[in-house]
C-alpha cells in the first residue's frame, strides 16, 4: 500500500489518464477491473452523455473510478451536478482555477485530484484543498504546460514544494518509467498513450494504428497562444506550421483550428484534417494492446527493474 492505493483503494498506484476521444466507460471499467483507477474523460461529452458513461461504467465495474473534467469547457455546471448526483467518488479537474469547485466537490465527500505543470500551480491546488495533485510534464499528448518542464525535473520540483500525494504524469508508458517516477518522489502515475492504444480505448482504429507507428520526433508542442497542445505530425499540424510562417493573429488560429478538430481526428480516424493528440511516449507503443495485458507488463516491468536497482548500489 501507498498514499496512492490507499487514498483510491486501488491495487496499483495506476491511473488512465481522462482523455478527450478516448476515455469511455468501457477504458475507465477495464482500467479498474484490472487494478488502477479509470478515469472517463469528459471533456468530449455533452452532459447527458456523461451520465450515460458513468451509469455504465457502474454496471461495468465494482471497482473505484473517477471522472476528468476539464473546467475551461461550457455545461461545467450541470457536469459537476450530474457527477454528485451518480454517486461518483473521485475527480480530477484541469484546465483551471482548483479553488473553483474543489469545496463544492469536497463537501458532496468526494475525492478530488488536480492536474498541473508547474509547482506554483500544485502549491494552489494544494492550498485549495484537493487530495492530490498530478504533476504533468512537457512529454505527455494533448493539452499541456506553456513552460515546456519535463517530467523529470517537474516531479523533484513539485516534491520539495508541497505535502499531499504526487501523481506523475508525460512519458510513462512502461514499469521502469513508473519506477522511476516514484524514485523522483511521486507516489503514483497517470498513464494515458499506453492506454490510447489499448483495445478499449474508445478512439478510431487509425488513430490506434497511427499512435503504433508514431516514430521519435513523430509529435510536436504547437498552438501556445491558444492552448499549447502536442500533436502528430500530419496535414494538419502542416498547415499550423504554414500559417505561423506568415506571422498570424490568435483569431487566425482559431479559424484554422475551427470546430470539433480533435473529434475529427481521434474520434472519426481521419488522420489528415483531425488533430491527433498523443505523448512522445508513443514511440515505444508498438502493439495495440487489451488494458489487463498492459497493467500486467507494467508491473512486470516494474518488478524486474526494481530487482535491476539493486546493481546500481555503490
Amino acid at each position: 500500500m501507498n498514499k496512492i492505493t490507499q487514498l483510491f483503494n486501488i491495487k496499483y498506484p495506476i491511473i488512465q489518464g481522462g482523455m478527450i476521444w478516448n476515455s469511455g466507460y468501457k477504458l475507465a471499467s477495464a482500467v479498474s477491473n484490472a487494478g488502477g483507477l479509470g478515469l472517463i474523460g469528459a471533456g468530449s461529452m455533452y452532459p447527458e452523455v456523461l451520465r450515460g458513461h458513468i451509469q455504465k461504467c457502474k454496471k461495468a465495474t465494482d471497482k473505484p473510478f473517477g471522472v476528468n473534467i476539464p473546467m475551461l469547457y461550457p455545461n461545467i455546471e450541470e457536469i459537476m451536478n450530474i457527477v454528485v448526483e451518480e454517486g461518483v467518488k473521485i475527480v480530477f479537474t484541469s484546465a483551471g482555477n482548483p479553488k473553483t469547485w474543489t469545496s463544492f466537490l469536497k463537501e458532496k465527500g468526494i475525492t478530488v485530484v488536480h492536474v498541473v505543470s508547474s509547482s506554483i500551480f500544485a502549491l494552489k491546488a494544494q492550498e485549495a484543498g484537493v487530495d492530490a495533485i498530478v504533476a504533468e510534464g512537457f512529454e505527455a499528448g494533448g493539452h499541456n504546460g506553456r513552460d515546456e518542464t519535463t517530467t523529470l525535473t517537474l516531479i523533484p520540483m513539485v516534491k520539495e514544494k508541497i505535502q499531499i500525494p504526487i501523481i506523475a504524469a508525460g512519458g510513462i508508458a512502461t514499469g521502469r518509467g513508473m519506477l522511476a517516477a516514484l524514485i523522483l518522489g511521486a507516489d503514483g502515475v497517470q498513464v494515458g498513450s499506453r492506454f490510447a492504444a489499448s483495445v478499449e480505448s474508445s478512439a478510431h482504429d487509425n488513430f490506434k494504428q497511427t499512435i503504433v507507428n508514431v516514430k521519435e520526433g513523430d509529435t510536436q508542442l504547437t498552438l501556445k497562444e491558444l492552448a499549447p497542445v502536442r500533436l502528430i505530425k500530419n496535414k494538419f499540424y502542416n498547415d499550423v506550421q504554414e500559417l505561423y510562417q506568415k506571422g498570424p493573429s490568435k483569431e487566425d488560429l482559431v479559424q484554422l483550428l475551427g470546430r470539433a478538430r480533435a473529434k475529427k481526428g481521434m474520434f472519426e480516424g481521419d488522420l489528415e484534417e483531425g488533430e491527433l493528440e498523443i505523448g512522445q511516449i508513443a514511440g515505444i507503443i508498438h502493439e495495440i494492446l487489451p488494458v489487463e495485458k498492459i497493467i500486467q507488463q507494467m508491473m512486470a516491468d516494474f518488478e524486474i527493474a526494481s530487482k535491476e536497482k539493486a546493481k546500481f548500489e555503490f
